[in-house]
């Protein structure tokens, strides 16, 4: 039953990322806005959410240290795992969208999230900081919309893309394309990440070694689902936008608002390595946004391929 369940949590996860896909470039045609945008914001905040639910859930078990490896693994997931297995199938044509502001506005946050973290603790201040920064993300989002939008369509998409079918879609189906979408990858990860440790322990692997995996790889799932789908879809803004996006909310939503459930513990000792690498993974994202590189097969292959030496690296 364990094997058929994670198989379910599997396909509801690939259908959820398609119908949130559609859903974003829909909205995006709709306003007049870049799919970047969208995919920064709504599609980011809702592929975080199992992330935010374990982080709080944690803090009230009183397991603080599965909320900030489970925050710092996604990250590290997100860029390493989430842009390079699709990559590996379909190149990601990362040229094509602007996303230097937003990444600017992602390696500040890593900084800020690695620097209050070797405090020892994440606490109230903390807390502040980190929605504070987080609010101003999402104004500067907003308001680049805005401009957007009051620039013109033709502008910026051109006569073919505001005659997309995707532009027709009714008001109604958009909600619900959102609405499932955002509901079904967390229940898909759900699924597939319950089922996937009843699995493990049944071959004796340990809890920790199950935390320091399962947990990590299983909350990126929405995003692997999203960005995959999206690059099959050849929606590259989407795909860029959510790993980026789902980043910036998990350093600045998910440890701001479980910091006012409790106070977090850290030991920066034994995170150095992972904290490291997770500076680093946003670091190997820097020629591709200001070089406009986009992320080929042989980057796909690349960036799979360190995360796999990093997660032996953990589990040894």
């Amino acid at each position: 039953m364990a094997w058929v369940l994670s198989t379910l949590g599997l396909v509801i996860l690939l259908l959820a990322g398609d119908i949130l896909v559609r859903g974003a470039v829909a909205f995006s045609l709709r306003l007049g806005v870049p799919a970047l945008i969208v995919s920064l914001t709504i599609v980011a905040f809702g592929t975080s959410a199992p992330e935010l639910l374990i982080a709080i859930q944690a803090i009230i078990d009183d397991a603080s240290g599965i909320a900030i490896g489970n925050v710092v693994g996604s990250n590290t997931a997100n860029i390493l795992l989430v842009l390079g297995l699709p990559a590996v199938f379909a190149t990601l044509k990362v040229s094509d969208c602007d996303s230097r502001r937003m990444y600017s506005f992602m390696m500040v946050a890593t900084v800020l999230f690695i620097g209050l973290a070797y405090r020892g603790y994440f606490d109230y201040l903390s807390g502040t900081i980190f929605l504070l920064a987080l609010a101003l993300v999402l104004f500067d989002a907003f308001r680049g919309a805005r401009l957007t939008s009051h620039h013109g369509d033709v502008f910026h998409y051109g006569r073919d893309k505001l005659d997309h079918p995707d532009s027709k879609v009714p008001t109604w189906r958009l909600v619900a394309y959102f609405v499932v979408g955002l509901i079904g990858l967390p229940i898909g990860a759900g699924l597939l990440v319950e089922n996937a440790t009843v699995i493990a322990k049944t071959y004796g692997v340990s809890d920790e070694v199950i935390g320091l995996t399962l947990v990590a790889i299983g909350t990126s799932l929405p995003e692997l689902a999203t960005t995959f789908m999206a690059a099959l879809r050849r929606h590259a803004d989407v795909a860029f936008g959510n790993v980026i996006g789902s980043n910036i909310f998990n350093l600045l939503a998910v440890i701001g608002v479980s910091s006012f459930v409790d106070r977090i513990s850290i030991d920066p000792a034994s995170l150095w390595l992972d904290l490291l690498v997770m500076l680093a993974a946003a670091l190997i994202l820097m020629p591709f946004v200001f070089m406009r590189w986009d992320i080929s097969r042989f980057w796909g292959v690349l960036f799979f391929s360190v995360y796999l030496v990093y997660v032996s690296i953990v589990l040894s």
